[in-house]
């Protein structure tokens, strides 16, 4: 692999600050489909992330226009009123109401690794079934990022299907003690430099703007949660309000765009970080 900077190899300057912004959550329910197709389709998100096993991830296709799309491998159903469950059949998987695990230990001290293997594979072809022209891979609550074991599964099969993965934010990397990093590169497997999770509620939308602001040079990929304000969201999610603000941020472009304009940012998607990881 070349000593260029991921930037460089994208043909951007050594000292571009270059951003994704992806929309997690499509398929997880009507809320988060309506608010993640007017984020890519209408605001600033260039990429978005498939949880496959959610009961709307079909209503997520039926809608799909070809948008930067990545499968979020999804092993866990955190919330208490609203379930989902494995595609396979993988009883490691499966908490004592019917669906995954509600929390991330619960994964990491049950699961079967060849399980947990198998139902990712299902959920990427699953998505590649569903029409959709699948660019990178991420992990649903970054279950297969903190442990080697799992992590080793989310690397092959980005290595299997060409695609690059998503790594823990920054902040987070003191609790995975392995070089993740340096993992995937070695394995030619492409990731952004850097992470920054946007979560809003008092004072969010500042952080954001100036956590865009401090970005280093390099590739930086930003989360987002949009999802639209209907009693669907408000029924299950305790978080509703947070993941609708970021639907209105990432839809006011006098606020966010501004900040992103007056930082010398530049968006792409993660089909660019495929296509590279593609083209050896």
């Amino acid at each position: 692999m070349s000593d260029a900077s991921l930037a460089e190899r994208l043909g951007f300057a050594s000292d571009t600050r270059v951003v994704i912004i992806t929309a997690d959550g499509l398929g997880q329910c009507h809320s988060a489909n309506e608010g993640t197709y007017e984020a890519l389709r209408h605001g600033l998100a260039t990429s978005a992330s498939l949880q496959v096993p959610c009961p709307w991830a079909r209503e997520a296709a039926a809608r799909y226009r070809g948008e930067d799309v990545g499968v979020g491998l999804t092993l866990n159903a955190e919330y208490d009123l609203y379930r989902w469950g494995p595609l396979t059949q993988v009883p490691s998987l499966y908490d004592g109401d019917g669906g995954f695990p509600r929390t991330v230990t619960d994964v990491w001290d049950h699961a079967d690794l060849d399980e947990v293997r198998r139902e990712c594979r299902a959920q990427i072809e699953r998505a590649i079934l569903y029409g959709f022209d699948v660019t990178f891979l991420a992990s649903h609550l970054d279950v297969l990022a903190y442990r080697p074991e799992f992590f080793d599964i989310a690397l092959e099969l980005a290595v299997e299907f060409g695609l690059p993965l998503r790594p823990v934010p920054h902040g987070n990397l003191h609790q995975v003690g392995f070089p993740l990093a340096k993992l995937a590169h070695a394995e030619g497997v492409t990731m952004p430099d850097h992470v920054v999770v946007a979560r809003s509620g008092v004072g969010g939308r500042q952080a954001i703007e100036r956590a865009l602001f401090e970005l280093p040079p390099g590739v930086t990929e930003v989360h987002i949660r949009p999802a639209a304000d209907l009693p669907e969201l408000r029924s299950f999610a305790p978080d509703w309000s947070e993941r609708v603000d970021d639907l209105h941020m990432a839809c006011d472009h006098n606020e966010l765009g501004t900040v992103l304009d007056r930082a010398g940012v530049v968006r792409i998607g993660y089909r660019a970080l495929r296509n590279l990881q593609r083209a050896g």
